[in-house]
């Protein structure tokens, strides 16, 4: 008699309503204990996701950038558990502008997740590309962190942290090079704009 079969893992959308609704710990803290292992993928989702929307902040989200490098730093150390300040933990994800926001994040992963499907799996949850992943973070969020304020330059550097983030999460190799490719155009724009920038004013000087 074969043995029954493993019931096939929750879509992380439905992982991500499931917590919005249970009526748990509604903070950034609460959220990353809830995702226990893919807490870094889903923090970096949250931490970006508003960066990566096309709407310039004038620097509102900086606090942000500097807690997804913070994080991309731990990973890139090896920690296995999240440690986050105690002030950014408590960061509440409850009222309603953060709540939609959420939800907008469980319908977006959701249509991923309708055309997505595992590619190179077995090159995701490995020490090494752990590693990887938190370097890529690291250098998008820097990026996203150093873009002028009100330029919206920091946009695709972020978008490129969460579609990288995402792909992790749904173990598809296709959706991190298409986070990479993103995130590569945002800095290579950065730079071009940033020397036409410093040349325009040395040749006013």
């Amino acid at each position: 008699m074969r043995p029954p079969l493993a019931a096939p893992p929750a879509a992380v959308s439905d992982d991500l309503e499931r917590w919005l609704g249970e009526g748990g710990d509604p903070t950034l803290g609460g959220l990353l204990e809830h995702f226990g292992a893919k807490g870094f993928a889903i923090a970096f989702v949250v931490l970006l996701g508003l960066p990566a929307l096309p709407l310039p902040t004038g620097g509102a989200t900086h606090v942000l950038e500097l807690a997804a490098m913070l994080l991309a730093l731990e990973l890139i150390a090896g920690r296995g558990e999240i440690w986050l300040p105690r002030r950014w933990a408590a960061l509440e994800l409850a009222g309603p502008g953060r709540q939609r926001f959420v939800r907008g994040l469980v319908t977006t992963i959701r249509r991923l997740e309708r055309i997505s499907r595992p590619r190179l799996r077995p090159m995701f949850g490995h020490a090494l590309t752990n590693r990887v992943f938190g370097a890529l973070v690291l250098g998008g969020s820097a990026a996203a962190f150093l873009a002028p304020p009100f330029t919206g330059l920091d946009t695709l550097p972020a978008l490129g942290v969460v579609l990288v983030s995402l792909g992790v999460l749904l173990e598809d190799a296709a959706i991190v090079a298409a986070g990479l490719i993103a995130g590569a155009a945002g800095i290579a724009l950065e730079v071009i704009l940033g020397a036409a920038a410093f040349h325009g004013l040395s040749g006013l000087l």
